[in-house]
């Protein structure tokens, strides 16, 4: 329970209509949870505008709204309080309304198109091995110490995200470490959070069914480091081409990490095979159970952050290679027989193209590589053709499949992306819209040393069709898929 008067005191120019003199109980920007003194917050989201429903929130008990537009009609016992932009506003009220929960332990937000999940979760698990008590806000789930809590969106709601942290807190983590989309940013979900670093993995063509163009796409990253404060560090990925772009306006203390240009934090690759790589990293060799050299920057940017929070050379490179991948990211599998079956979540040409890279240099070239690709229903349709493209190019064959149709026909999306497979490839394409059966299809072509990628979906285990969430797990169906065909 919070005073009003005290919570929107961080609200510079609001209008107030109405009696401050009151207590808020909770906050809420959907209005099929407002209850007895709530602060409704309307926000203008995508789907819908909170502004239309002030009347509905206000008969279930509201008591005090927050909005951007006052409505017609102007209720004598409601307080309604004007601001220029609801989203901004609703992170700082949220902060102030969970005691400022970022300021009582040390956040650090990861942004990025890819790799965000992977370094956000090895320092998770990394801090853990240093027995700290820690909190992870990521795409694949949440988590709080040893207790999981399934996560819905890469990065909540800004009440979400202040109650989690307070939790956190309250359970005596030291650390978070977060993932920050760029829908996020752009939204001010996380306004009003105090953050210790700030890290940028990469950027590549993705979310522009979103953000409309690249250079928009690329401001809302840059957001998050235009906004830090001085007391906070920013680590860039110096290899990025847009890398040093976020550091340009950044008040905070600026630190590089990269494999190929001179950097904060050095690493080279030695050796590698699907069980891992042989890294330099910082001077000192080590084998690290990750592979690829995508995950060999993921690798140096946590090394990045663990060493300026602190931890030393040595102790960080011990413990950081005990760490196993993150669900979903490049995950391999064996059968009986010999097949080898890897999982990710690469659902981005340049997450496409690192991964199936990374299969070409460690095969010996005699193996088939087998990739099964689709992209999502409702999203950016402009990456469709260059997704079969990349799968054409760098695959010995190819089965498009469904991937989260959604709304749309399976069909259609197919029919688009194969506009995009050069000519001297159509041979080695399949189209097998249900997920199920191309996998199931993939391993019966398989043999011995073949390499089956699954790409797309990593740790999801569901399929988006019509609004309906169906069962599903890449890994579970393709580990299935192979005791099947195991003789």
């Amino acid at each position: 329970m919070k005073a009003l008067e005290q919570l929107i005191s961080v609200l510079n120019g609001a209008k107030v209509t109405g009696d401050l003199n009151q207590s808020v109980h909770e906050l809420s920007f959907d209005s099929r949870r407002v209850q007895a003194n709530t602060l409704f917050i309307a926000i203008r989201g995508t789907q819908a505008d909170g502004h239309n429903f002030i009347d509905e929130v206000i008969t279930k008990g509201c008591t005090a709204v927050l909005c951007e537009q006052l409505p017609v009609n102007i209720s004598a016992r409601i307080c309604y309080i004007q601001v220029a932009d609801t989203g901004e506003a609703m992170g700082l009220v949220a902060a102030g309304f969970y005691d400022r929960p970022g300021e009582r332990l040390k956040l650090i937000a990861v942004t990025g198109t890819n790799g965000k999940t992977t370094i956000a979760t090895l320092l998770f698990d990394l801090f853990r091995l240093f027995n700290h008590k820690v909190g992870l806000l990521s795409t694949v789930q949440n988590q709080i110490n040893e207790v999981i809590i399934p996560s819905t969106h890469t990065t909540p709601d800004a009440i979400k995200i202040n109650a989690l942290l307070k939790e956190m807190a309250d359970k005596g983590c030291e650390y978070c470490f977060m993932e920050a989309s760029s829908h996020a940013i752009q939204q001010n979900r996380i306004k009003g959070l105090h953050f210790e670093g700030v890290v940028f993995s990469n950027i590549t063509h993705d979310h522009l069914d979103y953000h409309g163009t690249f250079d928009k796409y690329i401001k809302a990253k840059k957001k998050l480091f235009d906004d830090v404060n001085e007391d906070a560090f920013a680590l860039t990925n110096k290899d990025d081409r847009n890398g040093m772009v976020m550091l340009q306006n950044t008040k905070a203390s600026r630190y590089t990490y990269g494999l190929q240009q001179m950097a904060d934090f050095k690493a080279r690759i030695i050796e590698s095979d699907f069980e891992g790589m042989l890294l330099n990293l910082d001077g000192e060799e080590a084998w690290f159970k990750l592979v690829g050299t995508f995950n060999a920057s993921n690798l140096l940017a946590v090394y990045g952050v663990a060493y300026l929070l602190g931890k030393t050379k040595h102790e960080i490179i011990t413990k950081l290679s005990s760490l196993n991948s993150v669900k979903g990211r490049f995950e391999v599998l064996r059968s009986r027989n010999g097949i080898i079956g890897i999982v990710d979540y690469a659902h981005t040409p340049d997450a496409l193209v690192n991964v199936l890279k990374t299969i070409n240099e460690v095969r010996t070239g005699n193996e088939q590589l087998i990739t099964i690709i689709g992209c999502g229903g409702n999203r950016d349709v402009a990456k469709r053709p260059v997704m079969a493209e990349v799968s054409a190019n760098l695959s010995t064959k190819v089965i498009f499949t469904s991937d989260n149709p959604r709304m749309e026909d399976p069909e259609i999306i197919l029919d688009e992306m194969i506009v995009g497979v050069p000519s001297l490839h159509y041979k080695k394409i399949l189209r097998i819209s249900d997920r199920r059966e191309a996998i199931k299809t993939a391993v019966s072509m398989a043999k011995k040393g073949d390499i089956i990628l699954v790409a797309g979906k990593g740790h999801e285990n569901y399929q988006d069709i019509n609004g309906v969430k169906h069962s599903f797990d890449d890994k579970e169906v393709l580990s299935g898929m192979f005791e099947m065909f195991e003789v």
